[in-house]
């Protein structure tokens, strides 16, 4: 929220300086996050005469002028705006200074044929307006010399950031009131105008949804003007960003911004019969303020009459209602709408306005009245009219919150010490009444204190922060113990193993766009689609880690990356039947692009394929302390993965711990990938836990004896996995004491001429391990033979 200086000081008499008041605003909680001085920008602009205008003599739109600057002698000014004449006073830039609306420097230079010494400058190239159809005129008494930026009384503009706790705030009134009790000055009382009514209103105004819009107040003002807003209005309104319009539209977004009090003014012309606060009918539709068309649901708060709806109730106008030049006669509105309402109709609508802001955060329901007459009587001062009698739909909420509060909490919650006359007095200072007896009374608007801890951060906040002394924390002696669960551990393990092996972690969004969202669901049950997302391309949650990778792969490759190993560490969420679900710890990667760079040495670029997941996947359950050797690899990966070229890692027929592989070209295209992409999904809660023991550090000591290494070449059948020969061979021997099965690896595949058909022929080298004596030709020949006998249980026989 932006305020200027001046505007600030029109609520509160202070004589704090900008720096004073900006560390103070920190310090209470109101973020300052910009400070602009205009006046750095009109610098080299000064308040001129003109003397002397003639025309230009190759030019027929311009004049060649005479400019007194006050310093020296005149100079002479090419302009071409048509009301430049002599004798009037206006704001030149001379050669030096910067045009604040393009960034332009000024410098002399010679406009068709004719030197120009500067310009003279229109409001909006000053960004002082919209005007552009000639140059600025001043008064007659403007001193002629004087820099322009202090005859215009450019104010510093704070910009500030309102938590959403703080929508008493969100007006530079309630800004000022927090900075009196902080003691930067006086809070000057608000005027108590009241504007009897000089006739019956001849509107009906009621209220036909008390859940959406509790209270509606309004009056008519007929007979106004609609001109533009006084130069002061504009002023205020342009430092906090809004362009003036014309009196009536900038009167009400004064009110807005001053005291966060949305309003709205209707043409009364344009209104047939009854003005009712109703839901709106299903398929409904309103042409808003901003020229768009909105179709509405029974779910959102409308203002209607007898010919349909004219305004989004908290967020917007319509179009067919707004004031023009020509409007004579008005309908002001102030009303208390459901802040949980407005909140679901802005974010249906994908609309984001200054009302709504206020609305859904919670404007003061107490301020009706008053915001009512203060609106009244700024129309009457700057439009003129006359004001009917006051119609009250309905009622706002007014029971206020009464805490009973313990002066002792200041120091127990808040670590400083504060005397109970102080505290009274802050509070009383934000308009909270305190009873004899600590019964604190909340004012409606403070939404967010619903308890005593509340109250200590009022005291805490505007006694300051900076008196709470630094405390170290109590502990036992000694070395701390660890406090990471052996979840975290593991997470941690993995993530260093992860990068080890040149994987880049990436952390992506735990929500997806639903479409690619439902294209992993399959297999994972259901998902969960949040009610209240932060965007409609975030509603689901993810089911899976691999599409949020999958995206981030996408981005890189588009931007020309050629090899990409990415890795996130997070949680799936799982939606199954009967509304079971849960969260799962996962390990996802994704390789992408080239395996290895193209090169002399390399040769021809490799893409990555589903060995290279399997790679993957078993070295970081091996880090996980998953019994690799015992895995069974199994179909069963999903939808999602390419048929053949995908497996699981399971631990018994039922439990996965991971799946692997290439990703189907249909998932491919879903996200717009090119391939071959390869990925690994490792479920973390299914790795079983590691005894203590198994963390133990135990002395290596190499074997004494050369290792012996076999090699045999199996008949199997072709549908026989590769992964069930070894995990066969490798048992072999458990009956033979002496017998030690270190290794067993596949080193060919053959199938063809000399195979019979159906079967397929693979090599493996067994590796054995001696251990005190080295083997003897009969031992090394009873291992061979309990290898031959496991190989054939699967249906293999030995190639001769």
């Amino acid at each position: 929220m932006k305020f200027s200086f001046e505007w600030l000081k029109y609520f509160l008499e202070t004589q704090a300086s900008v720096a004073e008041i900006s560390a103070r605003l920190n310090a209470i909680g109101i973020e300052v996050e910009g400070l602009e001085d205009p006046a750095e920008k009109l610098a080299g602009f000064r308040v001129a005469e003109v003397l002397t205008a003639g025309p230009h003599p190759d030019a027929d739109k311009l004049q060649v002028l005479t400019v007194d600057t006050g310093e020296g002698d005149p100079v002479q000014v090419v302009c071409g705006a048509p009301n430049a004449r002599a004798g009037m006073k206006g704001v030149l830039g001379l050669a030096g200074a910067v045009v604040p609306a393009n960034g332009m420097q000024l410098r002399k230079n010679a406009i068709r044929g004719v030197e120009s010494n500067g310009m003279m400058c229109s409001t909006r190239e000053l960004e002082l307006g919209d005007d552009h159809e000639g140059i600025i005129e001043l008064p007659a008494d403007a001193p002629v010399g004087q820099d322009f930026a202090t005859y215009h009384g450019a104010s510093p503009i704070f910009d500030v950031a309102i938590t959403p706790n703080r929508p008493d705030c969100m007006g530079v009134y309630g800004v000022a009131r927090d900075l009196a009790a902080a003691g930067l000055g006086t809070l000057k009382p608000l005027r108590d105008d009241v504007t009897p009514g000089s006739f019956p209103c001849p509107v009906e105004i009621r209220t036909d949804d008390a859940e959406g819009c509790p209270a509606f107040y309004g009056r008519v003002i007929r007979g106004v003007t609609n001109g533009a807003s006084p130069e002061w209005m504009q002023q205020r309104l342009i430092s906090a960003g809004q362009r003036p319009i014309s009196a009536l539209v900038d009167i009400t977004n004064y009110m807005m911004l001053a005291f966060g009090r949305p309003a709205h003014v209707y043409d009364l012309a344009r209104l047939t019969g009854a003005v009712v606060a109703r839901r709106a009918r299903d398929g409904e539709q309103v042409l808003a303020l901003n020229e768009k068309t909105y179709t509405l649901d029974p779910s959102m708060t409308v203002i209607a009459d007898d010919n349909g709806v004219h305004d989004i109730a908290g967020i917007m106008g319509g179009e067919h209602s707004s004031v023009t030049d020509g409007t004579t006669d008005v309908l002001l509105e102030i009303a208390y709408f459901n802040p949980e309402q407005i909140g679901v109709t802005g974010r249906k609508l994908g609309l984001a306005t200054d009302a709504r802001t206020r609305f859904e955060r919670g404007v003061d329901p107490a301020w009706l009245d008053g915001g009512l007459e203060g609106l009244t009587s700024l129309i009457l001062r700057l439009c003129g009219g006359e004001a009917s009698d006051v119609v009250r739909a309905g009622s706002a909420p007014s029971a206020p919150k009464i805490i009973a509060y313990d002066p002792a909490l200041s120091a127990r919650l808040g670590g400083v010490q504060v005397d109970e006359a102080e505290q009274r007095q802050i509070l009383a200072a934000l308009d909270f009444t305190v009873s004899d007896d600590w019964q604190v009374t909340v004012p409606l608007r403070r939404h967010d204190v619903e308890g005593a801890a509340d109250i200590v951060e009022e005291v805490v906040r505007i006694h300051g922060l900076e008196h709470v002394q630094s405390v170290p924390l109590t502990g036992n002696v000694g070395v701390a113990r660890p406090t990471a669960t052996p979840a975290q551990v593991l997470e941690r393990k993995l993530r260093r193993a992860a990068a080890g092996r040149g994987l880049n972690e990436a952390i992506t969004w735990s929500f997806l766009p639903p479409a690619e969202a439902e294209h992993f669901a399959s297999g994972n049950g259901g998902l969960w689609i949040l009610d209240n997302p932060i965007s409609e391309d975030m509603k689901a949650m993810r089911p899976s880690l691999i599409p949020g990778l999958l995206s981030a792969a996408k981005r890189n490759l588009d931007r020309g990356a050629t090899s990409l190993r990415l890795f996130e560490i997070g949680r799936s969420y799982l939606r199954g039947e009967g509304g079971m679900s849960g969260e799962r710890p996962t390990l996802g990667v994704v390789l992408a692009g080239e395996k290895t760079p193209r090169g002399w040495a390399a040769g021809k670029a490799a893409n990555f394929d589903a060995f290279d997941a399997k790679a993957e996947a078993l070295a970081l359950l091996e880090e996980a302390g998953a019994p690799v050797a015992n895995l069974m690899v199994m179909d069963g990966s999903g939808d999602q993965f390419h048929p053949g070229q995908s497996a699981t890692l399971r631990l018994g027929p039922k439990k996965v711990l991971a799946r692997f592989g290439t990703l189907h070209p249909a998932t491919l295209a879903a996200f717009d990938v090119d391939g071959p992409v390869v990925a690994v999904e490792i479920f973390l809660d299914a790795i079983p836990a590691r005894k203590a023991a198994a963390f133990a550090r135990t002395h290596y000591a190499p074997p004494a004896l050369q290792a012996v290494t076999r090699d045999f070449a199996f008949l199997v059948p072709q549908a026989l996995p590769a992964g069930d020969l070894l995990r066969a061979v490798k048992g072999a021997g458990r009956d033979l004491p002496w017998a030690n099965i270190v290794d067993a690896r596949i080193f060919d595949l053959f199938a063809g001429q000399g195979v019979p058909e159906g079967q397929k022929s693979l090599a493996v080298e067994v590796t054995l391990q001696p251990g005190e004596k080295s083997y003897k030709d009969e031992e090394i020949k009873a291992i061979s033979e309990k290898i031959v006998a496991a190989a054939a249980k699967l249906g293999g026989e030995l190639r001769g």
